[in-house]
């Protein structure tokens, strides 16, 4: 009889022990390891907008599979103090606030420790345009790029070099690879000049001439143009992919994608990882 009831005991303390087991695993699986929100607009032009959708395909996807939570909204009026104090990642998928109050409250966010993540158009500016640069703190302290100035033509792969092998966006990238089609953007500040600025990735001169024109200017055929880079100061990383080539004029379908190139899904999800992580 005791050694039916020691039995018993050890019986009874495995099954409790694989119970647990079971508990904190499924409750490790439920719980995200960080939680991204992504803001958009997705109203301008169709390269945004096919960005935009293919993006809010992907990053759901990659959330499943390495165990965070991803949350996309059109309403800018979330960029309060209170709904972003939820997240621990911010994602400007195509435009920037525009709202006093809503910029006040991102700028607030990255002082205080948050990350962000922005896409090509997040960082335009141009004035006079329908987004003037109307917000220093944003385009030349925290970008460091300032405005706008030109951009290539037709949307165009470009030939990208790794300017740092060793951050951890870009340690598993090799030296040079090609980006899917997309239409690069100059900027008015030299980024080189700015020792906040870490330039990650560029464009590779054998790129050149990088652009089909139809005006010259379109056409890039020498110069150094820098596509990612973060700021030392916040813990943030800008991206100029984000515009899909499109058949303007005709069936105005996406020709292309940005997250169907296997270099440029693992510069976006490394950079998501090492943001995910507090300063």
């Amino acid at each position: 009889l005791r050694l039916g009831g020691r039995i018993h005991r050890l019986a009874r303390l495995l099954f409790l022990s694989i119970l647990l087991t079971l508990i904190v695993g499924s409750s490790s699986q439920t719980s995200p390891a960080f939680r991204v929100v992504a803001f958009y607009t997705g109203q301008n032009d169709a390269a945004h907008i096919s960005f935009v959708k293919e993006a809010n395909t992907w990053f759901p996807r990659m959330a499943q599979q390495h165990n965070f939570q991803y949350t996309s909204t059109s309403n800018w009026a979330n960029l309060n103090d209170q709904y972003l104090s939820q997240y621990q990642v911010i994602i400007f998928l195509d435009t920037r606030p525009e709202n006093a109050q809503q910029r006040a409250a991102f700028e607030k966010y990255m002082k205080n420790g948050g990350s962000w993540m922005g896409f090509h158009f997040s960082a335009f500016a141009l004035t006079p345009s329908t987004y003037n640069q109307n917000w220093d703190w944003y385009h030349k302290t925290f970008l460091g790029s300032d405005q706008y100035v030109s951009n290539t033509w037709r949307p165009t792969s470009a030939i990208l070099k790794v300017e740092n092998r060793t951050h951890p966006a870009t340690k598993n990238l090799p030296a040079t690879f090609s980006s899917s089609p997309n239409e690069w953007y100059r900027w008015k500040l030299d980024l080189t000049k700015n020792a906040d600025i870490q330039i990650l990735l560029s464009i590779d001169p054998k790129s050149f001439p990088l652009g089909t024109g139809p005006k010259p200017h379109e056409i890039w055929h020498s110069g150094y143009f820098p596509v990612v880079w973060s700021n030392r100061k916040f813990k943030m990383i800008y991206l100029n992919m984000g515009h899909n080539d499109m058949d303007y004029g005709g069936t105005n379908q996406a020709l292309s994608q940005t997250f169907n190139n296997v270099q440029t899904e693992k510069l976006v999800l490394d950079s998501l990882l090492w943001l995910s992580k507090k300063r």
